[in-house]
């Protein structure tokens, strides 16, 4: 599967023996466990999203909290922190839906 493929790229870089890394990984996996059953639902783009951020909020608050407590230890200002972590699951976000996007069209 496309998707996985990408995703196993994006944790090659994560250690998975961190907090953060563990977190990714969950969070990733969360993700894209989430794009063939609504491929085969065939739901619109937003719908895709509304039921993803549902299904992976555990994940993602763990994913959040272990960026932020990352962070915070390397001495990073608490808006900076937050605002990595925003960025680093908006990219996830991103992809999985783009790749979602990409799938329901072909498909």
């Amino acid at each position: 599967m496309i998707v996985a493929a990408s995703l196993v790229m994006m944790l090659a870089a994560a250690p998975s023996a961190d907090a953060v890394g563990a977190g990714r990984k969950e969070f990733s996996k969360c993700l894209s466990a989430q794009v063939q059953p609504a491929l085969e639902k065939k739901l619109p783009v937003g719908d895709f999203q509304s039921a993803m951020k549902k299904a992976c909020a555990d994940k993602e608050a763990a994913f959040r909290a272990a960026i932020v407590a990352q962070n915070k230890a390397d001495k990073m200002p608490d808006a900076a922190a937050n605002s990595d972590a925003d960025e680093q699951i908006a990219e996830y976000v991103d992809k999985i839906t783009s790749e979602y996007e990409e799938n329901s069209q072909s498909g």
